[in-house]
């Protein structure tokens, strides 16, 4: 159900004297897009920011007698707080109330003179928000606070039903918590986790090709990482393309990530090895404990490495390393 929030609030600015609706129109931002602050309005009407501040208090205070709370636009207002907590972020709100962004700050206006909604600005814990109960950001805190250790004792990212399970709360209380809170965030993946988590809250090259990773599950080139960034729809590009070579560089010098194959990389956590073949040769011998066959040798790195055949012969060749038993088996040489 959609308001014509713009008619409702000009119907009950038409109670005040031009001074106080100009200056109340101006601090809600109805003339500009922007509020504007009590020095701007002040210089403009040859006044003191303080006079301005006296005028928009007895301006609103007129307003909240004539406001009529059961109007249906308030009842849907209250309506949509019942449904989620009690409490919704104020971005989120602004755009549940009013698709049309352009008339959000009508509707903080009328948020604003209507009971029992009470706005909340941002701190270190929660973004800005709107409630109807006090209480209810209390519990909020304290979901959030629980949530937050039981994520991070598991240290992974979480589903919703996961984290449903995790708090054994009611789910509307549960994410309406989370929807406020700084301390949790819903990633790209659509999976919550700790907001300082890369793959939350990904700030760099590094961290989204992670995300790419985690997602396909499997070894990529380089160049497809790049792709995979700009075409998954899970980051603000801005319309910047993301260079291969800028993703090679990042990639080569983290160690979460292992070079497999000629400008192939995997994850360090599904257990590849970094160093070259012959280092990877080695340790397959080391863990063999006996001498193994050439395809048993292949067979071993080709699970750690993305090359041809070839590649790893040519490898067996080196005599500094590898011998031949009397079976034609290869084994380390000693000292």
């Amino acid at each position: 159900m959609i308001f014509n929030y713009q008619e409702i609030s000009q119907d009950l600015l038409n109670n005040l004297s031009k001074r106080e609706r100009e200056i109340i129109a101006r601090r809600f931002g109805f003339k500009k897009e922007s509020k504007e602050t009590l020095q701007e309005i002040g210089k403009d009407f040859g006044i003191t920011r303080e006079r301005v501040r006296q005028i928009e208090i007895a301006g609103l205070a007129k307003l909240k007698v004539k406001v009529d709370q059961k109007s249906p636009a308030f009842q849907f207002f209250l309506n949509q707080f019942k449904s989620s907590g009690k409490l919704r972020k104020e971005a989120v709100l602004l755009g549940v109330l009013s698709p049309d962004l352009s008339f959000k700050n009508y509707v903080s206006f009328l948020l604003f003179l209507g009971e029992p909604f009470e706005r909340f600005n941002e701190n270190n814990d929660f973004h800005s928000l709107w409630t109807i109960d006090r209480k209810a950001l209390e519990v909020a805190a304290k979901v959030v606070k629980t949530a937050a250790k039981k994520i991070e004792k598991k240290g992974k990212l979480v589903e919703d039903r996961e984290l449903e399970f995790l708090l054994e709360i009611d789910p509307v209380v549960l994410f309406s918590s989370l929807e406020v809170s700084k301390k949790i965030k819903k990633g790209p993946q659509g999976l919550w986790g700790l907001n300082d988590w890369p793959e939350v809250n990904p700030r760099g090259i590094r961290d989204k090709a992670y995300i790419i990773f985690n997602r396909e599950k499997k070894p990529l080139h380089f160049r497809e990482v790049a792709n995979l960034i700009d075409a998954s729809g899970l980051f603000v590009s801005r319309g910047k393309k993301t260079h291969p070579q800028t993703v090679h560089n990042e990639l080569i010098k983290d160690n979460h990530f292992v070079l497999v194959g000629r400008g192939i990389y995997a994850l360090k956590e599904w257990g590849y090895e970094p160093g070259l073949i012959k280092d990877i040769v080695v340790k397959v011998l080391k863990e063999a404990k006996h001498s193994l066959s050439r395809e048993e040798i292949i067979e071993k790195v080709l699970k750690q490495r993305v090359v041809e055949r070839n590649t790893i012969l040519l490898n067996l060749r080196n005599k500094k390393l590898f011998v031949k038993d009397s079976k034609g088996n290869y084994k380390l040489r000693r000292g």
